[in-house]
């Protein structure tokens, strides 16, 4: 078993169920027979082999915690002690992405082994040379830094640069998870195939980006030919009020917008508020920021399924590309 070379960010890994699970193995008698009657009714779903949670809260959590909750099942039922990298270390440090999770638990294990996958774990025979550990629960888990090197490298490069925006996060509760120096200094010492598609990536990352829709739309506006925006600059409202914007395109005076739903309907972000509050107050924002630039542009997860429809809203208000229009996905 390698040893935690890395000890500086044990107190932002998250630790703590997000759910409650029913084990099995803590069941007797009319106990287990009224879970099992629970799972066949769909009031309640299997997370691993043995471990049960409500359906209905199940659907509640977000994605990353729901295979959270995998990772903390499969690791406190090891026999061994494991090693977590790749989706699994990126739940357990709170690195996003667009998309779905896997159902198996990304486990590391040595060269000469082999990456055989089976029941609950996916295994990456990947070794254990240069590679940054953290201790966490009686077991190892890749660094923040590791585990975005080691997603850039796994994934295309969209999803490479959100792993990466993901763990340099400045606007992160409790602060980055890394730097992109550390992230360059690992780069060398974990050098592999597969490796060469990660300095891009690197270089195109930024600790600006509040959320993986905003990284997926900075890749997506490079992608259409757009000049490359300013992140995160500040308006004063009238009032006293600032307006953050996720893009601003300097030389046309052209802020731009993903307007994510999760403002309206997340307790943390609602803080009390109603949604249609939230609403009306966003329409307020959108409204005092227009008086502030030539043009707004703002839009939803649509346009990034089908990048012609960013594109038309973007030209439309007046941004030029440099690209021809893609063709709409039908």
């Amino acid at each position: 078993m390698p040893h935690a070379v890395c000890e500086s960010a044990t107190m932002k890994l998250r630790t703590e169920h997000p759910i409650v699970v029913h084990r099995r193995r803590d069941l007797e008698g009319a106990s287990d027979r009224g879970l099992h009657a629970s799972v066949q009714s769909g009031s309640f779903r299997r997370i691993v082999a043995g471990s049960y949670v409500s359906s209905e809260e199940w659907t509640a959590l977000t994605p990353i915690d729901r295979h959270l909750a995998r990772v903390l099942e499969v690791a406190d039922r090891a026999r061994a002690p494991l090693v977590l990298t790749h989706s699994a270390a990126a739940a357990v440090h709170g690195i996003d992405r667009v998309g779905s999770w896997p159902t198996r638990v990304d486990v590391r294990i040595p060269k000469t082994t082999g990456g055989r996958s089976s029941g609950a774990t996916r295994r990456h025979a990947l070794g254990f040379e240069g590679v940054e550990l953290i201790e966490w629960r009686g077991h190892l888990v890749t660094s923040a830094a590791q585990t975005a090197l080691d997603l850039a490298a796994a994934s295309d490069f969209t999803a490479g640069v959100i792993a990466l925006d993901q763990a340099q996060w400045s606007n992160r509760r409790g602060g980055a998870l890394t730097d992109i120096g550390h992230v360059r200094d690992l780069i060398d010492k974990n050098w592999r195939r597969g490796f060469a598609r990660v300095p891009r990536a690197v270089d195109f990352s930024t600790h600006l980006a509040d959320s993986v829709r905003e990284s997926e739309g900075r890749v997506l506006i490079a992608r259409l030919g757009f000049p490359p925006p300013v992140l995160q600059r500040e308006f004063r409202l009238p009032g006293g009020r600032t307006a953050r914007t996720d893009y601003y395109f300097e030389k046309y005076d052209h802020a731009a917008e993903f307007d994510g739903t999760g403002k309206y309907f997340d307790p943390d972000i609602l803080q009390g508020r109603t949604p249609r509050q939230a609403l009306l107050e966003e329409k307020d924002r959108a409204d005092a920021l227009r008086r502030q630039v030539a043009c707004l542009s703002r839009w939803r997860t649509p346009a990034h399924k089908d990048p012609a429809e960013l594109y038309d809203i973007l030209t439309a208000d007046g941004l030029p590309s440099r690209l021809p229009r893609p063709r709409r996905r039908s």
